[in-house]
């Protein structure tokens, strides 16, 4: 047959171990293409990608030509891989053995044109950045040279146009978490000290991961979470609710973060920006939860509470009600005066009471009363002495009682009239800066998406 007449007429005498040009000068010229297939995985630790690629190479090998009329017009044939010269051509990032499915053949055409073409699973070192974590985008070089023959002996050069090679994305099959955007080539002579050129051809494997899951189990409840904190401030800060309440959100936070941890990329180099997103928000919700415990000891009421210092009320209760634009700060005002007012307006009435003398409406009546008071009043005075005066002790010390109750009550108020509008004035600012720090985040990350 033409084809077992062909092989033998061209492997007879073949010797597979010298470069095969008949002039040592001339330089065999391979060409490389590659595509890639999948996206197997990325390893931040340990700075390893690990993709799955379609690689091409030819070259022409000058002692497998043929005349295809000798051998019934055929033009091509497929002789063993171990039978022939292989260009010793690598990956300068290989950090492990391919895992390759073995190809015993390659194609040789009458010309002495030879084709291997071949699958690899490539694992390569990779310079990874994770700072911009779920929200990156890995550039990843794959370097083709060959490991022993300098330029002049082996030349490399790219198969197809770069342009062709750059957004062909005919192949690649994963949907995973990883999006193939293009392949960049670029070739380049390298060499060191002084010494031979080396051809390197390169291939830039970029890549960008979808963050939809990341967002959804990594984003979302961390914002749930510091929206409930911000809500928690509507609750009456007088009351010890807010306090658990935002206890209860704190340790929430830290569980959370406690499940996330192992989703989070582990590496050495630097911490990814959302990293530092969680232990802001963690120190927000601690910020949050200091505020909420100053306030509430602030407005406690305590007897011992002195009055609220001038500059206080002149700077909260004044300056910082018009400043916050509280509309009840009259309200405020009016109940603080009226207050203060209700012990002058008992003591009145009771200094009044006591001043006014007894009025009678019969004259007969006050003519029987005077009589009757002119008879008991010499027979009473010394009996009634001691328990008036018992009576009248009492009775002031019950007064002071309440006008000191009353002050407490008052002292009370002012503070809770402070502590309501510190309060207010405290939140706005935690809610200003949980505002631009959530506009600085989500800019970058859209800028860092759409890049």
């Amino acid at each position: 047959p033409a084809l077992r007449r062909l092989s033998h007429f061209l492997l007879a005498h073949y010797q597979k171990g010298t470069r095969p040009v008949r002039d040592w000068r001339t330089t065999t010229n391979v060409a490389i293409d590659l595509m890639v297939y999948a996206i197997l995985s990325v390893d931040e630790k340990n700075q390893v990608l690990t993709t799955y690629i379609w690689y091409r190479q030819h070259w022409t090998d000058e002692f497998l030509k043929w005349d295809p009329a000798r051998f019934d017009n055929l033009t091509q044939i497929s002789l063993p891989v171990e039978s022939i010269w292989v260009p010793d051509i690598l990956i300068n990032e290989f950090v492990d053995v391919g895992k390759s499915p073995h190809v015993p053949y390659v194609y040789v055409s009458h010309h002495g044109e030879v084709q291997n073409l071949k699958p690899i699973q490539v694992m390569t070192a990779c310079s990874l950045d994770i700072y911009n974590f779920p929200f990156d985008v890995q550039n990843c070089s794959l370097t083709f040279t060959s490991w022993l023959h300098h330029i002049r002996d082996i030349n490399l050069s790219l198969w197809r146009q770069p342009e062709l090679v750059k957004f062909d994305r005919s192949v690649f099959m994963n949907q995973g978490e990883w999006e193939l955007l293009y392949v960049l080539s670029h070739f380049q002579e390298f060499s060191v000290k002084s010494s031979d050129s080396y051809a390197e051809m390169k291939f830039y494997v970029v890549i960008r991961r979808r963050p939809l899951f990341y967002t959804v189990s990594l984003l979302l409840p961390s914002i749930f979470l510091m929206v409930m904190d911000i809500v928690g401030f509507y609750l009456p800060p007088h009351s010890g609710e807010r306090v658990s309440f935002k206890i209860t959100l704190l340790l929430g936070y830290s569980v959370f973060l406690i499940i996330v941890s192992d989703t989070l990329p582990a590496t050495a180099v630097g911490t990814p920006l959302i990293g530092i997103y969680f232990v802001v928000c963690m120190a927000l919700l601690v910020i949050s939860l200091t505020e909420t415990i100053l306030i509430v000891r602030l407005v406690h009421k305590q007897d011992l509470q002195p009055h609220v210092p001038q500059w206080v009320k002149h700077l909260l209760l004044e300056r910082a009600t018009i400043l916050l634009c509280i509309r009840d700060r009259k309200k405020f005002s009016q109940s603080r005066m009226q207050s203060l007012d209700t012990p002058r307006q008992v003591e009145n009435n009771d200094s009044t009471a006591k001043l006014t003398p007894y009025v009678c409406e019969d004259p007969r009546e006050c003519g029987a009363v005077g009589g009757t008071r002119s008879a008991l009043a010499f027979a009473g005075r010394t009996e009634g002495s001691a328990a008036l005066h018992d009576v009248l002790h009492e009775t002031t010390a019950i007064r002071q009682l309440l006008e000191k109750r009353e002050e407490f009550r008052d002292v009370a108020r002012e503070w809770l009239q402070v502590g309501y509008v510190l309060d207010v004035l405290l939140f706005r600012v935690y809610l200003a800066a949980v505002l631009a720090y959530s506009i600085t985040l989500g800019t970058l990350w859209s800028v860092w998406r759409d890049a």
